[in-house]
C-alpha cells in the first residue's frame, strides 16, 4: 500500500487586545490554550485576582475558564474587556481631571430588553446623560420613559440628569437590563426579591417628557430640541465653501459621538465620490452609499450607534461601497444637497428626499452608476434593524454584481477589439515605416551610385585630358635611321598587349613615363619593370637619359599595377 504522509497541524496564534478601564493589554497565545490562561496573564499585568475578574467580549457569549480557544473558532485578532464588579473604582487625587477625561470617553452600554430577550449595544459619550439613554431606549423598545424598569445602574446613579462619566458606570462596557413596569405593586415586589441590584425607574422629568403630547407638543420635537441642545458642535458647518472640509468635520464629530468604529466616509465632493466609485475600470467599480444625517430626528442616535457602527455593517460597506455623507440639519446644507441631488439624480429623487419628515431620517441612499445616468437602487430610512439593513445592502449588491459582470464582459470585449485594432494599426505603421525605410535606402543607394558615377566620369575626363596633354607634349617618334642614336622600347601591358616606340637615346626617362601615361597607364598607378636584370624603372631618376639608365639600344619592359 502507498504510504500516507501525515502533516501535523501547526498551532495557530491568536492576538487579543484586552481593555480594562484606561489600560490596554495585548496578549498573544496559541489556539490550544484555554481562557483561564488568558486570565492568568491578565492577573500579572493588571494585578487583579482571577477570582475577581470577568472576561467579556466573546462572540459566543460567556465562556468557562477551561474552554479551549480552538473550540471558539476565533479570528486572528480579537477585542475583549475586563469587568471587576466586586472591586471599588480606583481613587484619584485629581478628581476633576479624571472626570474631564471621562467626559471625553465613549461608553458601550449593553442593554438587554427583558420581555423580548433582545440585546442592544449602544455607544454614548461620557457627557451624555442618563435621561438621554432612557429616551434612546424608548425609541428602540417603545417603552415610555416613565414605564421603564432598570437593573444594573450603579448606586451613585440617582439622578437622570447625571452624565454617564460621573454615574459610576464600568468603563469601557457596562451591562444594563430594562423592562416594562406593569404596576407599582409589581415593581415593589421585584425590588424586594432582587435587593442586590439597583433598580431605576424614571423620575418626574421622564413623566414630563412622556406627557408632553398632552400639551400639543410632539415627542419627537421635544426629544429633538433636548438632544440638539446637549450636543457640543454641529456635524457639519453651515454654508461650508469646501465640501471636503465639511466632510472632515463631519467625520471628526461622528467619531467623537459614536466612536472610531464607523464607515470610512469619503472626503471630497459628491462628484469626486462618483469618480471614485463609477468612473474606473468595471472590475474596480463600487456602489455609492450616501448617508444623510439629521440631528433633530429621534432615530439618529440609535441608527448611528446601533446600526451604522455595527462591525458587520462597517466591514461590508468598506469592502463593497464608497460611503459619502451629508448633514441636512441646517436649512442651507439641506438646500445645497437638494440642488446636488436634482443635478445628479433628477427631480423625482430630490422631491422624495424633500418630502421626508424629520423623524424618518437618517436616510441611506444606495446609488449604482450606469452608462448614461446614476440610478438610485434603494432609499433606506432610519427605522430599521441591523439585519434588515444588511439584507438591503446585500440585495443592492446582487443587482450591482449582475450589472458589473455585464459591464466587465462589455469592457473586455471592447478592450479586445481595441487591442486588435491597435495591433493592426501598429502592424500597418511598421509596414509603412519599413516601406519608407526601404524607399529611402534605395534612394540613398541611387544617389550614391549617381555620385560615384559622376566622380568616375570626372576622373575619367580628367585622366583623358591629362592623357591627351601628355600625348600632345611627346616629342615626335624618331625614324629608325637617324643621325642620333635611337633606343627601341617594347612595353608589355597587364592585358598582354605590347606598346612599341622609338626614342632618342638622349631623351629623358620622363618622356617614357609620359608615353606610358598617354596610353592609359599613369606612373603613379603602375610600375615599369625591366626583366634582365629585374628592376623598377619608375624608381630611377626621371631626368636621366635612356642611355644613362641603360635602356639602349633596345629593351623589353612590362607594366605592373602598384599595390
Amino acid at each position: 500500500m502507498p504510504s500516507r504522509q501525515i502533516v501535523e497541524r501547526q498551532p495557530r496564534m491568536l492576538d487579543f487586545r484586552v481593555e480594562y478601564r484606561d489600560r490596554n493589554v495585548d496578549v498573544v497565545l496559541e489556539d490550544s490554550c484555554t481562557v483561564g490562561e488568558i486570565k492568568q496573564i491578565l492577573e500579572n499585568e493588571l494585578q487583579i485576582p482571577v477570582s475577581k475578574m470577568l472576561l467579556k467580549g466573546w462572540k459566543t457569549g460567556d465562556v468557562e475558564d477551561s474552554t479551549v480557544l480552538k473550540s471558539l473558532h476565533l479570528p486572528k485578532n480579537n477585542s475583549l474587556y475586563v469587568l471587576t464588579p466586586d472591586l471599588p473604582p480606583p481613587s484619584s487625587s485629581s478628581h476633576a481631571g479624571a472626570l474631564q477625561e471621562s467626559l471625553n470617553q465613549n461608553f458601550m452600554l449593553i442593554i438587554t430588553h427583558r420581555e423580548v430577550q433582545r440585546e442592544y449595544n449602544l455607544n454614548f459619550s461620557g457627557s451624555s446623560t442618563i435621561q438621554e439613554v432612557k429616551r434612546n431606549v424608548y425609541d428602540l423598545t417603545s417603552i415610555p420613559v416613565r414605564h421603564q424598569l432598570w437593573e444594573g445602574w450603579p448606586a451613585s446613579a440617582t439622578d437622570d440628569s447625571m452624565c454617564l462619566a460621573e454615574s459610576g458606570l464600568s468603563y469601557p462596557c457596562h451591562r444594563l437590563t430594562v423592562g416594562r413596569r406593569s404596576s407599582p405593586a409589581q415593581t415593589r415586589e421585584q425590588s424586594e426579591e432582587q435587593s442586590t441590584d439597583v433598580h431605576m425607574v424614571s423620575d418626574s422629568d421622564g413623566d414630563d417628557f412622556e406627557d408632553a403630547s398632552e400639551f400639543g407638543v410632539d415627542d419627537g420635537e421635544v426629544f429633538g430640541m433636548a438632544s440638539s441642545a446637549l450636543r457640543k458642535s454641529p456635524m457639519m458647518p453651515e454654508n461650508a465653501e469646501n465640501e471636503g472640509d465639511a466632510l472632515l468635520q463631519f467625520t471628526a464629530e461622528f467619531s467623537s459621538r459614536y466612536g472610531d468604529c464607523h464607515p470610512v466616509f469619503f472626503i471630497g465632493s459628491l462628484e469626486a465620490a462618483f469618480q471614485e466609485a463609477f468612473y474606473v475600470k468595471a472590475r474596480d467599480r463600487k456602489l455609492l452609499a450616501i448617508y444623510l444625517h439629521h440631528d433633530e430626528s429621534v432615530l439618529t442616535n440609535v441608527f448611528c450607534s446601533q446600526m451604522l457602527c455595527a462591525e458587520s455593517i462597517v466591514s461590508y460597506l468598506s469592502q463593497n461601497f464608497i460611503t459619502w455623507a451629508w448633514d441636512l440639519t441646517k436649512d442651507a446644507n439641506r438646500a445645497r444637497f437638494l440642488t446636488m441631488c436634482n443635478r445628479h439624480f433628477g427631480s423625482v429623487v430630490a422631491q422624495t428626499i424633500r418630502t421626508q419628515k424629520t423623524d424618518q431620517f437618517p436616510l441611506f441612499l444606495i446609488i449604482m452608476g450606469k452608462r448614461s445616468s446614476n440610478e438610485v437602487l434603494n432609499v433606506i430610512q432610519g427605522n430599521t434593524t441591523v439585519d434588515e439593513l444588511m439584507m438591503r445592502l446585500m440585495a443592492a449588491m446582487e443587482i450591482f454584481t449582475a450589472q458589473q459582470q455585464e459591464d466587465i464582459k462589455d469592457e473586455d470585449e471592447r478592450e479586445a477589439r481595441e487591442n486588435v485594432k491597435r495591433e493592426q494599426d501598429e502592424a500597418y505603421r511598421l509596414s509603412l515605416e519599413a516601406d519608407r525605410a526601404k524607399r529611402e535606402a534605395h534612394e540613398r543607394e541611387m544617389a550614391e551610385q549617381f555620385r560615384l558615377e559622376q566622380i568616375r566620369k570626372e576622373q575619367e575626363e580628367e585622366r583623358e585630358a591629362i592623357r591627351l596633354s601628355l600625348e600632345q607634349a611627346l616629342p615626335p617618334e624618331p625614324k629608325e635611321e637617324n643621325a642620333e642614336p635611337v633606343s627601341k622600347l617594347r612595353i608589355r601591358t597587364p592585358s598582354g598587349e605590347f606598346l612599341e616606340r622609338r626614342f632618342l637615346a638622349s631623351n629623358k626617362l620622363q618622356i617614357v613615363f609620359d608615353f606610358v601615361a598617354s596610353k592609359g597607364f599613369p606612373w603613379d598607378e603602375f610600375k615599369l619593370l625591366s626583366t634582365f636584370p629585374r628592376r623598377d624603372v619608375t624608381q630611377l631618376d626621371p631626368n636621366k637619359s635612356l642611355l644613362e639608365v641603360k635602356l639602349f639600344p633596345q629593351e623589353t619592359l612590362f607594366l605592373e599595377a602598384k599595390e
